[in-house]
């Protein structure tokens, strides 16, 4: 298994993999032909970026049979998802701000990241290894209270794509047992949610395959899996940690 990471050193970016307390730094593309340069950093000189240079984030509703049983919701035939603008995205230890021309609720959402690591298009299941480079954790970031403000359309894009609402991070874990995993989602160090990935309605592999015929992805594009029961309003002044075991902990501030 490998941890990787994008950073800035010294005003410059670079990508490396994390070794406990030292990154080693890595040169070229990080999906394809990196190479190890034989450097160390020490993890307390950089900062972490988002660990991807996504073209789009794809977020998916309703995919996990709790709390569809809870909402009475029914099982969709297709992933049902939405698109946050790459203008969202956060890396752990930024921000998240309230949007200067909304005050309404804003909500957590913790949630699994796939990463793409291989352009891919209409693609099987079977297939979908290949074309996933590993795993993140996310916080979809959401504010309601813009849903539904118009009666006669749902503001999905709105409502999840302010500024600092695509938190991504910390890393991008390779080499997972992806169906075992568990999402927990604490606010100041508070459990709120804490729920398996198997109890998805649609897998991973699943999910990219689907979307996959849908729409070309591209290296580095995230797909957040959709979220369980818990999810729910921050205030401001709260810290808000996703926390998935082999790949790290997600931690923005809330303002």
């Amino acid at each position: 298994m490998e941890l990787w990471v994008r950073f800035e050193y010294l005003g410059k970016q670079g990508f490396g993999t994390l070794r406990n307390d030292h990154i080693a730094v890595y040169q070229g593309d990080m999906f394809q032909e990196s190479k190890a340069t034989g450097e160390f950093l020490p993890v307390a000189d950089i900062n972490l970026l988002i660990p991807t240079r996504p073209s789009k984030m794809i977020g998916l509703w309703n995919n996990f049979r709790s709390r569809a049983a809870k909402e009475g919701w029914s099982q969709p035939n297709h992933p049902l998802y939405f698109m946050k603008a790459n203008g969202s995205f956060l890396a752990t230890g930024q921000t998240i701000r309230q949007p200067e021309t909304y005050d309404g609720p804003v909500a957590f959402e913790g949630e699994l990241g796939i990463v793409i690591g291989e352009r891919c298009c209409n693609i099987n299941e079977d297939e979908a290894d290949r074309y996933i480079f590993g795993y993140t954790c996310v916080n979809d970031v959401t504010a309601r209270g813009l849903m539904k403000e118009d009666p006669s359309f749902v503001q999905w894009t709105r409502a999840k794509s302010f500024d600092t609402f695509g938190a991504v991070g910390p890393v991008v874990a390779t080499g997972l047992d992806v169906d075992s995993l568990t999402v927990r989602t604490l606010v100041d160090g508070v459990e709120h949610q804490n729920y398996p990935v198997e109890d998805m309605f649609f897998s991973p592999r699943e999910i990219v395959s689907r979307l996959s015929k849908d729409m070309t992805l591209n290296p580095g594009d995230v797909i957040a899996c959709g979220t369980s029961l818990g999810a729910g309003p921050m205030s401001q002044g709260s810290t808000v940690e996703i926390r998935i075991d082999g790949i790290g902990s997600l931690v923005n501030l809330f303002e």
